[in-house]
């Protein structure tokens, strides 16, 4: 069972939630803005299983009826919004299972808990209708939109909700909990600590997956190989590893782990700082046969990468211009 405690940092939030709770000064809607992965839903679910909690306290009790209902995503007065378009949360979605569903009262508990995740993904319609439960809301509803970018939502949905925003966890933080709660050994708690920066399920997801594991020993032998190989060869390397369930951006901030460590040295010529220390032989050959502009040049290569891939460039082409810049500079 989960309670508050086991959320990992976000103490401006769990205050938040908890005094509102304790005040009994309960918001109808909350904007929770925040990464992917960040753990926006799940304080969510332990903030809607608490308020239905029939103990009444500030944690879920987690022995109720209605913990065990909500522990199990079964509860009558929570809803999960759902939607059949991946890429959009239409006006129908949200007139079925929210704008129409708010006059039927509880069944068994105080509220009526609607979460919405990937909440940016509404069309202006979908907000619009939303926007007309907000204005009136009957006294049990409490509406949650989890979003990555609340700057998506019409300002007259923000302005009737209380924005919260998911933080970036500690390094120190992170690293105890990725060892404590987790087990995982010392040296790959840094390597997932380096690549989530401050992202607790993204530093989870990394420790736990296999093909994480696989991803980085293959983009590290990519890149560190990559000067001696044709274009070709290398863009082939990268389409192999599609085979992978990650996101695209992952190869991306494995690379720039890898030059933060490769001008890290140069600089300092200590090892101390470095994530990926066993390759040390390696980021000293690199870094003495790489200038600190040609370094700069492929971490700002990196930067516009993302931003291609963001604004849905071509992967392949993304990489291949990537590649290109690493071969020269790096």
């Amino acid at each position: 069972m989960a309670t508050f405690r086991d959320v990992v940092g976000q103490d401006q939030i769990k205050s938040h939630l908890k005094t509102a709770i304790k005040m009994k000064k309960v918001s109808h809607a909350y904007i929770i803005s925040g990464e992917r992965a960040s753990g926006k839903e799940f304080i969510s679910g332990i903030f809607a299983q608490t308020l239905q909690c029939e103990k009444g306290g500030e944690e879920p009790c987690g022995e109720c009826h209605s913990c065990k209902q909500a522990m199990t995503k079964s509860h009558p007065d929570i809803k999960f919004i759902t939607h059949e378009k991946p890429a959009s949360i239409g006006v129908d979605d949200i007139r079925e299972q929210i704008s129409e569903d708010v006059a039927i009262k509880p069944y068994s508990g105080p509220y009526k808990i609607y979460i919405v995740s990937e909440a940016e993904k509404m069309t202006v319609q979908a907000q619009n209708a939303i926007l007309k439960t907000l204005e009136e809301p009957p006294a049990y509803v409490v509406i949650m939109l989890l979003t990555t970018n609340s700057g998506s939502f019409l300002q007259t949905i923000r302005s009737r909700c209380v924005e919260l925003t998911m933080k970036p966890v500690s390094a120190k933080m992170l690293k105890e909990y990725l060892m404590e709660e987790l087990q995982i050994p010392d040296y790959k708690a840094d390597v997932c600590v380096a690549f989530a920066q401050g992202n607790v399920g993204k530093a989870r997801e990394m420790a736990m997956s296999d093909d994480f594991t696989a991803v980085q020993n293959a983009t590290l032998n990519l890149v560190k190989s990559v000067r001696d190989m044709d274009l070709s060869e290398a863009v082939a390397g990268i389409k192999a590893m599609a085979e992978y369930k990650v996101d695209p951006s992952d190869y991306l901030d494995i690379i720039s782990i890898w030059y933060r460590d490769v001008l890290l040295f140069k600089a300092t010529g200590e090892t101390d700082q470095l994530i990926f220390r066993e390759e040390l032989s390696t980021i000293r050959r690199v870094a003495q046969r790489s200038s600190y502009e040609g370094i700069e040049e492929v971490l700002e290569a990196l930067k516009k990468a993302r931003l291609r891939l963001s604004s849905n460039v071509n992967f392949d082409l993304t990489m291949e211009l990537l590649l290109l810049t690493i071969q020269e500079k790096g």
